[in-house]
């Protein structure tokens, strides 16, 4: 069996109010630095991962180089982890975006599984590099456990792929910064244990 430890970056601008943020490079906010240190405390707790593997992006890489420390590990960056990539909507809000798409924006958030950004990636683009990426990294892992790091709309759908759900329950999953989901991998099939755990984060002020 292998344990997953599915964690989402530490807090950064553009979270709230939000921006398409992407593929930015945007560097934790003091907030997000403090939930990072919280949640590699609570990992050095509960688990000892073999590895812990991240999205390219530096604030995914800063959130898992804390989270590695205690172990003595280093991140690994993977590509296939990586964000949405919005295109021509990065760096918007979503009023500026519908300024400009009001159809492709009213269909993200009413039917993502449909929804095509300009210059963007589908979820269905997405879900498929992500997959391709956890099962190469759990190839490498059969019987230990790991931790990924990795985006709000990554945890979403790798979320999805262990469920089996499809792409149109997108919003219907939550996934605050640093949370910890918990999911076991075995016999082929995935086992979810816990999903947008929080609570390592309680004594910290909302960002």
């Amino acid at each position: 069996m292998t344990k997953i430890i599915l964690v989402r970056h530490g807090h950064v601008d553009g979270i709230m109010p939000e921006r398409y943020r992407g593929r930015l490079e945007l560097p934790l906010t003091a907030t997000g630095r403090q939930q990072a240190e919280a949640t590699a405390r609570r990992i050095q707790v509960a688990w000892r991962p073999a590895a812990v593997y991240a999205s390219p992006l530096a604030r995914t890489v800063a959130t898992g180089e804390l989270i590695a420390a205690p172990f003595g590990l280093s991140v690994r960056p993977v590509a296939g982890l990586n964000d949405i990539r919005y295109g021509e909507w990065q760096g918007l809000t979503p009023d500026e975006a519908r300024l400009l798409w009001p159809e492709e924006v009213d269909t993200w958030y009413r039917a993502p599984h449909l929804a095509s950004i300009p210059g963007g990636e589908t979820l269905q683009a997405v879900l498929t590099r992500v997959a391709g990426a956890l099962e190469e990294i759990l190839r490498h892992h059969s019987e230990s456990a790991i931790v990924l790091v990795a985006h709000d709309s990554v945890n979403r759908l790798i979320l999805l792929h262990a469920l089996d759900a499809p792409l149109s329950r997108y919003w219907h999953l939550t996934q605050e910064p640093c949370a910890i989901n918990e999911l076991d991998f075995a016999k082929g099939d995935f086992f979810i244990r816990s999903v947008n755990e929080t609570w390592h984060l309680r004594h910290l002020r909302p960002a």
